[in-house]
């Protein structure tokens, strides 16, 4: 349920971090025979990720892949992208060292247990609807729309919202 309250704390969020496999994809991976890898990913959620960044949040991607596939499309998305991170949650806090923020300016969208170490540790945690049950219980928010989807969009557009509702009623 979207709250006044819930709006305010998106409006303290100063940056976002996201999960990719699961989170930008549907957590499919497909294998060609010479070994490269392609996911499906939302064409939707380049937009989405350009209004957030305009709202002054900055949006960042933690994937424990060390893929090729993962840094193409976050050079596409021209979203800032660490990968083969093992401690996600090491590689918030430096992030955060390095930005000059804390905990409660962050939101760390995932989907799986890995992700349970941000997901604890930010003030807004955001789960894509087809979350492992093992993070559900972190979440402040679950998207509506599976990983992969628009689920990325769907947090943006969320985003959005909050401050157009400031907006409205100055």
């Amino acid at each position: 349920m979207i709250t006044e309250e819930l709006n305010a704390l998106i409006r303290r969020i100063r940056l976002v971090a996201f999960d990719f496999d699961g989170v930008f994809t549907d957590n499919t991976v497909l294998v060609a025979e010479d070994g490269t890898e392609h996911v499906r990913c939302w064409r939707g959620d380049g937009l989405g990720l350009r209004q957030v960044e305009a709202l002054g949040v900055q949006t960042v991607v933690i994937s424990t892949e060390e893929n090729p596939v993962v840094s193409a499309r976050c050079r596409k998305l021209r979203i800032r992208c660490q990968q083969g991170v093992a401690d996600k949650h090491g590689a918030l806090v430096a992030l955060l060292a390095e930005a000059g923020l804390t905990f409660e300016q962050v939101a760390y969208v995932g989907n799986d247990i890995n992700d349970a170490g941000p997901l604890a540790a930010v003030a807004l945690p955001i789960v894509v609807r087809d979350a492992h049950p093992a993070v559900l219980p972190l979440a402040r928010l679950r998207t509506t729309t599976p990983g992969g989807y628009g689920a990325v969009r769907e947090v943006c557009d969320r985003f959005v919202a909050a401050y157009q509702e400031v907006a409205a009623h100055d």
